[in-house]
């Protein structure tokens, strides 16, 4: 807090309970933005910093886009709310058909939530769902994966594998929840894109499907890339193992896409990237850049299908704002920008500058991992002795000083620039990190 930044010395931070944060130690030294564009935010300073992360994995058409803030502006003067309980409006309708149209071949419906979080916790209710309506009620379980994130409801929570998510909640979380084996090995570290070894860690799902049996169980649910929990790429096979164990056994495969959905990895949907057919994907952040909360799960036709066959509601679930105008407009503004400026075919492009920049911070002091694919990667620091994490969130409060914005997840330090950076972006960004660990590497 200086004389130059009014806002923050006459701004009251106590009561404002701040989420994944450290509440205290922020409060000591606040990092408050006060406007965003393109690629970079504006302080309350009124330093620049590069928004090395696209924020929170989402702002993939950069900030502050005219499209999208006047397609919201003009929404709220038209229709500010309506429901989607026996209620419509064309908003939803046509973003459903949007996306459709980007989602893999024989995935064509659409429901919509409000985030990542809700947009797992549907998706499990629909495996349920599914099963019962063909007469399959037993298959209850579900399996997801240590070092996974499925978002924060108590159904992600629960599938998912961050050990500090969960321990709090432990006696709440859903019974009937198996964790496969993470797939980050030592022996690839360095690996540039998908590594070589741990297509054989998928055969665990054979393990715990004899231990329960195939009729009681219901989805495997996986983030195609960890990137939560520090940017986890999967090995070369490792998911097409998945599919094929899934598909012999009856059960659905749930692709979490909240984040490398929307051209993470140079196309709509890593299903695509990867060659792997989900039965049921879940998207949100980058639907619309960030501007406005929405998320959903695009089902495979016969799943729908499967539920259409009578009169009355089929599928007991839903949130109040689910299709909201506001985001739904901000939604095909997004999609509309993502197609004529070729953002995914752009990032496709970016990928193996990205990817030698990164890669160039092996040797750094304390680097023992640097990993990628397509516009996500990170570099992993050796843990300090008794202190988890503490280098790379040392590291991340330096760069936000030299006007870099990274995340720290763990010991690792993640990136996720927007679609819109060009290679000097990508320059200032690791440039940025290598000069902190050159210069003043935590000890």
């Amino acid at each position: 807090m200086t004389a130059r930044d009014p806002v923050t010395s006459s701004l009251n931070l106590r009561h404002y309970w701040m989420p994944f944060t450290d509440n205290r130690r922020f409060k000591e030294k606040p990092r408050l933005v006060a406007s965003a564009r393109d690629m970079y935010f504006i302080t309350t300073e009124g330093r620049r910093v590069l928004d090395g992360l696209a924020t929170l994995w989402c702002v993939n058409a950069g900030h502050g886009r005219p499209r999208i803030i006047e397609a919201i502006r003009r929404q709220a003067g038209e229709l500010d709310f309506a429901a989607s309980f026996n209620l419509g409006h064309e908003g939803p309708f046509r973003l459903a058909e949007r996306i459709a149209g980007l989602a893999p071949a024989g995935m064509r419906q659409v429901f919509f939530t409000n985030s990542g979080s809700e947009a797992v916790d549907t998706a499990l209710k629909m495996a349920l769902a599914y099963h019962r309506v063909r007469g399959e009620g037993t298959r209850t379980r579900f399996i997801g994966r240590e070092r996974s994130y499925h978002g924060v409801n108590i159904g992600g929570t629960s599938v998912g594998g961050v050990g500090a998510n969960r321990k709090a909640y432990a006696g709440a979380l859903m019974p009937g929840v198996n964790h496969l084996r993470h797939t980050h090995l030592p022996e690839n570290a360095f690996s540039k894109g998908q590594p070589a070894q741990g297509a054989n860690l998928a055969d665990e799902l054979e393990r715990v499907i004899a231990l329960h049996d195939a009729a009681n169980i219901a989805a495997v649910i996986v983030d195609p890339v960890a990137a939560s929990a520090g940017v986890l790429i999967p090995p070369k096979g490792y998911l097409e193992r998945l599919r094929e164990i899934c598909s012999r056994h009856g059960i659905l495969l749930i692709f979490d896409e909240v984040i490398t959905g929307w051209g993470r990895l140079g196309a709509p949907f890593a299903a695509q990237r990867l060659g792997i057919a989900p039965d049921l994907i879940t998207f949100a952040k980058g639907v619309t850049s960030g501007t406005v909360p929405l998320g959903g799960v695009i089902a495979r036709d016969e799943i729908y299908e499967a539920f259409a066959g009578g009169r009355g509601i089929e599928f007991f679930h839903g949130y109040t704002y689910s299709g909201h105008p506001l985001a739904c407009a901000a939604g095909l503004a997004t999609l509309e920008i993502y197609e004529e400026e070729n953002l995914f075919g752009k990032a496709l492009a970016l990928e193996g500058y990205f990817e030698s920049a990164i890669h160039a911070l092996q040797g750094l002091p304390h680097v023992v991992d640097c990993r990628n694919l397509g516009l996500i990667g990170a570099v992993e620091l050796e843990p300090r002795p008794g202190e988890p994490g503490a280098r790379a969130y040392e590291v991340f409060e330096q760069c936000w000083e030299r006007g870099v914005f990274v995340r720290p997840v763990g010991d690792a330090l993640a990136f996720c620039p927007p679609l819109i950076a060009q290679p000097m972006h990508v320059d200032e960004l690791v440039g940025t990190v290598a000069d902190v660990l050159r210069s003043n590497p935590p000890s």
